[in-house]
């Protein structure tokens, strides 16, 4: 099958290109490298016998239909995006134009190509906002109250997404992804506390914790998160869909259960709280468990052991 993935060689972009040439597809990645790095797909592109073609080009860029018309994926997993809560308040221009104008582009590019489907990746905990306690683990039925421009730009892309179903016929499943982490995250360039906390503890450096540190999120991971990608090619049609573990965990609950890990007995630097967060956060899976036969498998324990051998394998 000819596979195309948008922000494929990103953190959770490369991981999903591994997969899927591992399950022997002809793989199209475009990626404009602002945070993906071509080192994530270092191995794919040297392995001869794998189908990967790479091309560097930003979703924004109108050229994106042309190119995804001529290569006529049957399926576009659409992973390119800005994805920085921070930085969408401070730059919600260039947010609306990467996850808005961007997504328009695959779907215009898709419509031309008869592409069958597009599975999304979307924001589980900025597009619901900040979700009454007693509604936590959210489901799908959770009104839309993004608090940042990202979550108003990704709710803006879940439109255009049933819109195109409706007006062309381009199937979709977008995906509400809780906080994924794991390896090839890199602190400096993405959102990902893991990965931050990680690569500090390591080094010997302090680390901070914004706000009082009570805030929760739902911490998935990498490998979890592939599968449910996978699955969505063929299943969960015209669905948003959490993919998510269910449970909270406080910042400062995984700093201590980090900093015990890697024999670090300093507390954290505290800092104060930043726009755009949300206090707490997590997904309900069930209909990810009935619609696609997904559910999480990787205890967070050994999701953030995982991380600091890879980080302690890049410092060494």
């Amino acid at each position: 099958m000819k596979l195309l993935v948008t922000g494929g060689a990103g953190f959770i972009g490369s991981a999903l290109v591994d997969r899927l040439l591992a399950e022997g597809h002809a793989v199209e990645v475009l990626d404009d490298l602002t945070t993906g790095s071509l080192g994530n797909l270092a191995d794919a592109r040297a392995d001869r016998t794998r189908r990967l073609t790479f091309h560097q080009i930003d979703v924004r860029d109108p050229h994106v239909v042309d190119l995804i018309a001529r290569r006529a994926p049957e399926v576009i997993f659409h992973l390119a995006a800005h994805v920085d809560v921070r930085a969408s308040v401070t730059r919600p221009t260039l947010d609306a134009a990467v996850n808005v104008l961007g997504t328009v582009n695959v779907l215009e590019g898709a419509r031309r190509a008869g592409t069958r489907k597009v599975v999304a990746a979307s924001s589980g905990g900025t597009v619901y906002g900040e979700v009454a306690p007693r509604h936590l683990p959210a489901t799908e039925s959770q009104a839309l109250a993004p608090l940042s421009p990202y979550g108003v730009s990704t709710r803006a892309a879940l439109d255009y997404l049933r819109l195109y179903r409706h007006l062309h016929a381009v199937e979709f499943t977008a995906l509400a992804l809780a906080n994924v982490y794991g390896p090839r995250q890199d602190p400096a360039r993405e959102a990902g506390v893991v990965s931050v906390f990680a690569s500090r503890l390591l080094a010997g450096e302090p680390c901070t914790v914004y706000g009082d540190g009570e805030q929760t999120r739902d911490y998935l991971y990498l490998d979890d998160a592939v599968d449910a990608f996978v699955r969505a090619a063929d299943r969960g049609d015209g669905l948003v869909i959490n993919v998510g573990t269910g449970i909270e965990t406080t910042v400062n609950d995984l700093y201590a259960a980090m900093a015990e890990a890697t024999g670090v007995d300093a507390p954290p630097v505290a800092a104060a709280a930043r726009p755009g967060d949300l206090q707490r956060s997590a997904l309900d899976p069930t209909r990810a468990a009935i619609q696609l036969g997904w559910s999480p498998w990787t205890p967070l324990a050994e999701g953030t052991a995982r991380v600091l051998d890879w980080f302690r394998t890049r410092q060494g």
